[in-house]
């Protein structure tokens, strides 16, 4: 069966986070997509909660050894299952607007990489969201919009919070807000796009860069083109302490690349002996 969409959800072993992320995607106002759970790893405690948690969404769940930090092997390990030719990613720890999936399926173009923004809540808002969802993901939206209205609080990128309805008198605000980057828990595209660079670069072996920045002159170099959906495909980033972490090595990787114009990754989706486990 095909749809309109295939969202890929990033995870490793979080599952307190992930239960709110998917309680947002049965809130969607667009339903025709299937869910595709990226694990890098295969870890017991997130079989148990995949198995007894109640999806409304075809759902498949992909797994891996889980022998270092091999995001990019597993994301080329769920487009290769996706059943549809348009795909969404996003991250376990990120909460979706109900309009989320209809706008990135409503301007999805072959051609086009569509590149949402974060808004990175803080500690209380992300504590609420966790005590009261599924109710509290339309509560929280409100409790933002007083934020912005009155003080931003510790709340990071809140103007991404407003959602603009692309049929609304508001309308051309989102046309005039570029994006320049992007964000590799708000993106989308083609699956012609993301086999036409061999899909993501499986020589990254750290966090950082090669999941999403590497992606953008790569898929300049092949001839597509970014399209922003910043106020349109809104998303919430829950808060969590972050692991800073040396980004030296990645940056040189992809800057040696791009000196030698090789966006064309060697180690990607086509390549020999790939095991995964459904």
């Amino acid at each position: 069966m095909a749809y309109k969409a295939s969202v890929i959800v990033s995870v490793y072993d979080n599952t307190e986070f992930l239960t709110i992320v998917l309680d947002s995607l049965k809130l969607q106002t667009e339903k025709d997509f299937e869910i595709i759970i990226s694990e890098d790893g295969r870890s017991e405690k997130m079989r148990l909660f995949i198995e007894n948690y109640s999806f409304e969404n075809d759902m498949q769940h992909l797994t891996q050894d889980d022998i270092g930090w091999r995001k990019n092997r597993a994301l080329n390990n769920a487009i290769r299952h996706a059943k549809s030719d348009w795909l969404i990613f996003i991250d376990g720890d990120c909460v979706l607007h109900n309009r989320f999936v209809e706008m990135h399926v409503r301007y999805a173009r072959e051609n086009d990489i569509l590149a949402g923004k974060r808004v990175k809540l803080d500690t209380d808002t992300s504590l609420f969201l966790e005590s009261n969802s599924p109710q509290s993901i339309s509560d929280m939206q409100k409790m933002l919009s007083k934020r912005l209205l009155f003080r931003k609080g510790n709340i990071k990128f809140i103007e991404e919070s407003v959602f603009i309805s692309p049929d609304g008198f508001l309308r051309f605000i989102p046309k005039i807000r570029k994006a320049r980057r992007l964000v590799g828990c708000n993106m989308s595209f083609s699956k012609k796009a993301i086999y036409a660079i061999n899909g993501f670069d499986e020589d990254y072996v750290l966090p950082a860069v090669g999941e999403d920045t590497d992606l953008v002159w790569r898929f300049l170099a092949a001839g597509f083109q970014l399209r922003s959906v910043r106020n349109l495909a809104v998303l919430y980033h829950l808060y969590h302490k972050e692991n800073w972490v040396d980004r030296t090595i990645n940056m040189n990787k992809m800057m040696d690349n791009q000196q030698k114009n090789r966006y064309i990754c060697k180690n990607g989706l086509i390549i020999q002996n790939h095991d995964s486990t459904i």
